[in-house]
């Protein structure tokens, strides 16, 4: 029995990657990263910030562009109540061209961007987040702590046809000082081009 015990475990640890990165309740690291705009932003700069909107998003997915009026609407809505939206590129340019840090800053400039489009150069932060998609949304409370995690609504296609705001609804939630539920759903969008390992 004990050998069969090591090799349930040994196969439950190998198989649980997908689990990482991070889970409703914890606690999110700031990063600090460079805007289309040459500035480095880091949630530090928001002291006075109520939450945070951390939507890992790109210039070429199908999906991410559908959803980039509707990033853009959100950072308006919910910057007028305290909130911070920062848009982060997880993609590795070797991999999609398209989404180099030039033609970041054409894309935030054609779309009329109000908020913060970073670069997650070396891609150092959407795995410690756990992203696997873009667009793949996390919200975290003031204090950096993780609320919801996953897809922005339930209608990827068309913006009118929605019925449930999945990121919005954690945050009438949060306003109300209750826990969102769901606090988790599937992100639905391109994978996330990572570099190939040499």
């Amino acid at each position: 029995m004990s050998l069969l015990f090591q090799f349930l475990f040994l196969f439950t640890t190998l198989f649980s990657t997908s689990s990482n990165g991070y889970k409703p309740g914890d606690t999110a690291v700031d990063f600090n990263l460079k805007s289309v705009d040459g500035k480095m932003y880091s949630m530090a700069n928001f002291k006075n910030a109520k939450g945070y909107i951390v939507v890992f998003t790109c210039n070429s997915c199908p999906f991410a562009v559908k959803y980039e009026d509707r990033i853009n609407e959100l950072a308006k809505k919910y910057s007028k109540k305290g909130y911070v939206l920062l848009a982060v590129n997880p993609n590795d340019p070797t991999m999609k061209p398209e989404d180099s840090y030039e033609l970041m800053k054409e894309r935030a400039n054609d779309k009329g961007f109000v908020f913060p489009y970073l670069f997650d150069e070396g891609q150092k932060i959407y795995p410690q987040y756990g992203a696997t998609k873009t667009p793949h949304a996390f919200l975290l409370d003031k204090n950096r702590v993780v609320k919801y995690i996953g897809a922005i609504d339930d209608n990827s296609e068309d913006a009118s046809m929605v019925k449930e705001k999945y990121l919005e609804n954690p945050i009438a939630a949060m306003e109300k000082g209750i826990e969102p539920t769901p606090s988790v759903t599937k992100a639905i969008g391109c994978s996330i081009k990572a570099k190939k390992q040499s």
